[in-house]
């Protein structure tokens, strides 16, 4: 006797370094909250979104032509993300060009970064990281200190 009866598809785990990656994007998130320097926030809230993209490439893997190139230039994180991940393209543009703004602010550059830019980046990488957990369907424990309204972010 035959059966129709298919068994649900489950979703495999998240490899555990994707969500070791998540766990680091949130603590430098709510660190970079705390940071009274302009500087210090972006160049850790810029840090935090590299780890986000960083676990959504752990459970994605590199692209099929990058495997297959050989040895070329070194691409960016984002490039990557970009191929890997098409729907996150736009975050991608957008971190890409706040690298070169967080390499001066890591550097020490008085006004690399100003309050506004790092407020702007702290918010956006808090959006950025809920999405790719959903992305991901991901549910790690809530960070409170990471929710919308913790970080300035009215929902309404």
């Amino acid at each position: 006797m035959a059966s129709d009866v298919h068994p649900v598809p489950r979703r495999a785990p998240a490899p555990p370094a994707a969500l070791d990656l998540l766990a680091q994007a949130h603590a430098g998130l709510a660190e970079a909250t705390t940071l009274g320097d302009p500087n210090e926030r972006y160049a850790r809230a810029h840090l935090a979104a590299l780890r986000t993209a960083a676990a959504v490439l752990a459970v994605r893997g590199r692209p099929e032509e990058a495997r297959q190139r050989g040895r070329r230039r070194i691409r960016t994180a984002w490039e990557i993300l970009t191929e890997t991940t098409p729907e996150l393209a736009e975050w991608s543009a957008l971190f890409a060009a706040g690298a070169d703004r967080r390499a001066r602010a890591e550097a020490g550059i008085r006004g690399a970064a100003t309050a506004r830019d790092a407020d702007d980046l702290v918010r956006d990488v808090a959006m950025f990281l809920r999405l790719v957990e959903r992305l991901l369907g991901l549910r790690p424990e809530p960070r409170p200190s990471t929710a919308p309204e913790a970080i300035g972010w009215d929902r309404s």
